[in-house]
């Protein structure tokens, strides 16, 4: 997603380039004011798949608010995502869409103050906290699941109420209670502003609701920090606020806020998502259902209880996870913006163009994948994924902005799918998850209506 001329940029950006700068890559600017900015929203891959039939893996888009350059392909998201030179931007390519709203969050930080930043945070995704998270997220999700049993459910808005309420155990160490309603809606409207077409917060506009939203959350955080500071809680809020730099020195509640305002967002709404693609895709497929049953059944627990040295024995739901995020990424696509003049496909790219690369595109392309649209999780099995392009697949990103909780959002998956396929059969509605909302995070429009259906 490129730029969006209403938002004032940080002072070290560079400056816009001039509209004719980018006339020698093909492409199109589609409608006056709003570009192809409908037509992307509207259906993503298909927007895709015609961009480059008419014009091949490089061109020029108009969408969001500016022109941007779009790369295609493995080796598109090896240069831009690997970034060995260091030449593209996260805060300069995400902060036009997000400043407004997840201002100085890790994936809008670039270089050396990421690599500090992340280095701080990532005290919370340690081995002895990640199995103090599994130990409540099991918890969780046995109480949740056990209340789904043999009545209709949109699975998108339970999953989604559940992962608020799991976010608010591992990351803030607090059941929500009377709050939740008003921190889940502060979320969903700040994502939702994300993808506004009118950028700027006008009163009635989307935006403006996203703005109002991370006053609230903000003001939320800050008065919970003096506490956390000198606590000893094992919740990411608490670690982060006891959190030191490579100085020693305490992280600011400024940059807790922010940090917070980000993950806690990414944690639950992309689980959200991923979450209801996999359970609407063995839904589909009764076969890989019941295998992924069987895998479960043989940790041969009959506690109710999944323990994290299990985990690591789920492969099959492993797999099965990665292939519904091959077929439906959480994030469709990354912005990037160019530091310097750089080379790709046959085309001259100037420094300040905004460069967009698009993950659900290449999770869809028939050299890597073969009968890219068809279910089939042993694509990840080893003997299956040798030799593929390792930036094939790229639903967490990649290279130094790899996604800091990928770990985190595979065990919770994890243990969501063990509970579910313990106690259920998943029995989708007809037509169920037939039709999906992309942006700015990928849901089915329906919510898609299912039942569980006990097992004995």
């Amino acid at each position: 997603m490129p730029h969006a001329h209403t938002i004032e940029a940080n002072p070290h950006w560079l400056p816009l380039n001039p509209r004719r700068s980018l006339g020698h890559i093909p492409g199109q600017r589609g409608w006056p004011v709003v570009g192809n900015t409908f037509e992307v929203l509207k259906d993503p891959l298909a927007f895709q798949r015609k961009m480059v039939a008419r014009y091949g893996p490089v061109y020029r888009s108009n969408s969001f608010g500016g022109d941007s350059v779009v790369l295609l392909g493995a080796d598109a998201n090896e240069l831009v995502l690997f970034d060995k030179d260091k030449n593209f931007s996260s805060e300069q390519g995400w902060g036009p869409v997000l400043n407004l709203l997840f201002p100085r969050g890790l994936m809008l930080m670039d270089f050396e103050k990421h690599r500090q930043d992340r280095k701080a945070l990532s005290v919370a995704f340690k081995p002895e906290p990640m199995r103090h998270y599994a130990a409540e997220l099991d918890r969780g999700i046995a109480a949740a699941v056990a209340g789904w049993e043999n009545r209709p459910i949109r699975f998108y808005d339970a999953i989604k109420k559940l992962s608020l309420d799991l976010a608010a155990e591992s990351f803030l160490g607090v059941p929500l209670g009377e709050e939740a309603d008003r921190i889940n809606q502060a979320f969903t409207d700040e994502v939702r502003a994300s993808v506004a077409v009118v950028r700027s917060p006008l009163p009635g506009t989307m935006m403006r609701r996203g703005v109002e939203a991370r006053a609230y959350l903000v003001d939320y955080f800050r008065r919970e920090i003096p506490a956390r500071r000198t606590g000893t809680g094992h919740d990411f809020f608490s670690q982060f606020c006891r959190a030191t730099d490579e100085a020693g020195q305490p992280l600011s509640d400024d940059a807790i806020i922010d940090h917070m305002n980000f993950l806690m967002m990414a944690a639950h709404d992309t689980i959200t998502s991923s979450a209801t693609s996999l359970v609407m895709l063995l839904g589909r497929h009764a076969e890989w259902q019941e295998r992924l049953r069987a895998e479960v059944l043989s940790l041969g627990r009959n506690d109710d209880h999944v323990g994290y040295d299990d985990l690591d024995r789920l492969v099959l739901t492993e797999y099965a996870f990665k292939e519904a995020l091959r077929v439906m990424p959480p994030v469709p696509s990354i912005p990037r913006r160019a530091m310097r003049d750089f080379s790709f496909g046959g085309y001259d790219i100037p420094a300040g163009t905004f460069v967009g690369v698009n993950v659900a595109y290449t999770h869809h392309m028939a050299e890597h994948w073969p009968d890219p649209d068809r279910f089939d999780p042993m694509r990840f099995a080893p003997e299956n994924a040798r030799g593929r392009h390792r930036f094939a697949w790229v639903p967490f990103g990649g290279g130094a902005h790899m996604c800091i909780g990928l770990h985190f959002a595979t065990m919770q998956i994890r243990l969501l799918i063990a509970h579910v396929l313990r106690r259920y059969r998943i029995e989708l509605d007809e037509g169920s998850g037939a039709d999906w909302a992309i942006f700015p995070i990928p849901r089915p429009k329906d919510g898609l209506p299912l039942k569980l259906v006990p097992m004995s």
